[in-house]
């Protein structure tokens, strides 16, 4: 094994933080740029855990870790923080908030001993700029990334200058008119207030800095418009823009929309808009309904915007979640030089994310890789992405695709008898497929693909694994605590088995700033992995005129498949989540 270049490389091997091959790849890449820092390469490029990497370091170059949670800190901490950096010049405070590097509170008597975080105490800057905060002896500990990140934005929270403006507008009142008739002339008057531009353009980047996934624009009567964030898979009202006519509201968003034409409002219309945010390029997919109202004279149309941000695009099979049994039989699944990996669920349940791993990890130069995706939303690497659009259906690029020598195929969706026959064909000659379906669980799938007239036969033999998937909401880290109660007779009538129970860690929300005091904050995937054996092979064949899915079922369940009320309650018994979480996501045969 060749001798490792970098001193940290040999310290997180040592700490068993990564493994060789990891260190050397890293190695490589700052190589390629030599005035990149190695963690941070581990962690952007390698996807390496921030704080496994930087804790450990933090130990060996002997800083102390300042836990936030068990310190209790609180908002007089958060005070202290903000009047000792405001009291800097600018461009020191711009550069200790760009390090990350925070003065948390005064250790004994004024301007002598100073605690000072900071995610990177190896970093040799952060003594430089800890020197400037007016205490003689600063003294460095190391802290979370991801805390220091939410007390950044508590105490200083991004700008966004478009809502600063809106602010200082009061919006004139939309005057009433005797009918309610769209006059294009009034409403071309109410789209060019700047105040609507002010709201729309607002509104894209507060979403992504909320971290929503869907931005929801809802026409209401007495000419109010709500703006929806979906975030963790719930919607949550931002805005509420009144006296001004919804249809002026949706017009603007049209307007900053390509592919979308402002004057149609009697048919779906699809759009696409970019736009950069905190330095990153976002995209927003555009979806236009016209919708009815309680007065028919209106023109109303529902808007959803889809963020497609590739910051979130995970490309580590690893970093999925899913518990060992699913992970190691889906790894030996994709493993295979041919056969189909079906995943199931319904739509935001994480089909994609996990496809797009997936993908990741068998991506090579030595194959090709061929997508058919409608639309496509995240630009894979090393795959060729088939556009679809009016001149190439979905289904002819289906046709097409066995003509273009692929290796690896990734179908969207079999959404017809003609998709899943082709998908049944290119896994039958010796290509590995991946493919979407939206059924409930994954014997289910089985069935829909028989229903769809495709041979029980080829059924069997062309599928690898079939991936049922749920997204449940977790608990939010900083804030969650040992449950005061548990009441053993639902849990056990949920379906968790005593000896699970007994070893359980069952936690509650709580609530704190972090997560917006609802006490969740993100979302893990639950998983249902059926793996096509011998003994579940033959039992599709002789399947007569129905696959009986409780036979399949059982058969996998006693061959060691998790159903998704299994995985879910695994989840609750390592204290992610809750018990309400899992049974709002799963049905008791699941």
């Amino acid at each position: 094994m060749a001798e490792s270049k970098s001193r940290i490389g040999q310290i997180l091997i040592r700490e068993g933080v990564i493994d060789a091959e990891t260190e050397r790849k890293a190695a490589e890449i700052q190589d390629q740029h030599p005035s990149r820092k190695f963690g941070e390469i581990l962690v952007r490029d390698l996807g390496v855990d921030h704080h496994a990497i930087f804790s450990r370091l933090a130990k060996v170059y002997a800083f102390k870790e300042f836990d936030f949670q068990a310190e209790g800190f609180e908002e007089a901490g958060c005070e202290f923080v903000k009047k000792t950096l405001e009291t800097l010049p600018e461009a020191v405070r711009e550069q200790a908030l760009a390090k990350r590097v925070l003065p948390l509170k005064a250790l004994d008597k004024p301007q002598d001993r100073l605690l000072v975080v900071t995610p990177d105490p190896t970093d040799r800057e952060v003594m430089g700029i800890a020197g400037q905060f007016g205490y003689r002896r600063p003294e460095i500990y190391y802290g979370r990334l991801d805390v220091i990140e939410g007390l950044i934005d508590r105490i200083f929270p991004p700008k966004n200058e478009f809502l600063d403006i809106l602010k200082s507008v009061n919006a004139p009142a939309a005057e009433e008119a005797a009918d309610e008739h769209l006059d294009e002339a009034s409403l071309d008057a109410e789209i060019n207030q700047s105040m609507l531009t002010n709201l729309v353009e607002g509104c894209l980047v507060e979403a992504v800095r909320q971290g929503a996934s869907d931005i929801h624009i809802i026409p209401q009567e007495g000419n109010r418009t709500e703006f929806h964030f979906r975030i963790d898979g719930n919607l949550q009202l931002w805005y509420a823009q009144e006296a001004t006519k919804p249809e002026a509201v949706v017009a603007v968003v049209k307007d900053r929309s390509r592919g979308v034409d402002r004057f149609e409002r009697e048919k779906a219309q699809d759009g696409f808009i970019q736009r950069q945010v905190d330095g990153f390029l976002i995209r927003f997919r555009v979806s236009v309904l016209p919708i009815a109202g309680a007065q028919p004279e209106r023109r109303f149309e529902s808007v959803v915007i889809r963020i497609l941000d590739d910051r979130k695009v995970v490309t580590d099979l690893n970093k999925l979640g899913l518990q060992s049994a699913a992970l190691n039989a889906f790894q030996a699944a994709i493993a295979k030089p041919q056969g189909i990996v079906i995943l199931t669920g319904p739509t935001g349940s994480g089909k994609s994310t996990t496809l797009n791993a997936a993908l990741h990890s068998v991506i090579d130069p030595t194959v090709c890789v061929l997508t058919i995706e409608d639309p496509v939303e995240y630009v894979l690497r090393g795959a060729r992405q088939i556009k679809i659009g009016p001149r190439l259906r979905f289904e002819d690029a289906v046709r097409a695709i066995l003509r273009h020598d692929p290796d690896i195929v990734m179908v969207g969706e079999m959404r017809d008898l003609e998709t899943a026959q082709t998908a049944i064909k290119l896994a039958n000659t010796g290509h590995l497929t991946f493919s979407t379906l939206h059924t409930n669980d994954a014997p289910s799938a089985i069935s829909r693909l028989y229903k769809m007239g495709v041979e029980p036969f080829l059924i069997a033999n062309a599928i690898n694994i079939v991936v049922a998937q749920r997204l449940i909401r977790t608990l939010c880290k900083e804030c969650r605590q040992p449950a005061d109660q548990v009441d053993r007779d639902a849990y056990l009538q949920a379906g968790m088995a005593e000896a699970q129970l007994a070893q359980a860690r069952i936690h509650q929300p709580v609530g704190c700033p972090s997560c917006h005091n609802n006490g969740y904050k993100g979302r893990a995937g639950i998983h249902e992995a059926l793996t096509f054996t011998k003994e579940i092979r033959q039992l599709i064949v002789s399947s007569g005129d129905a696959v009986d899915e409780e036979a399949i079922r059982s058969l996998a369940l006693s061959q060691g498949m998790m159903s998704l009320r299994q995985s879910g309650l695994g989840r609750v018994a390592e204290g992610q989540a809750t018990l309400e979480e899992v049974l709002a996501a799963t049905t008791t045969g699941e």
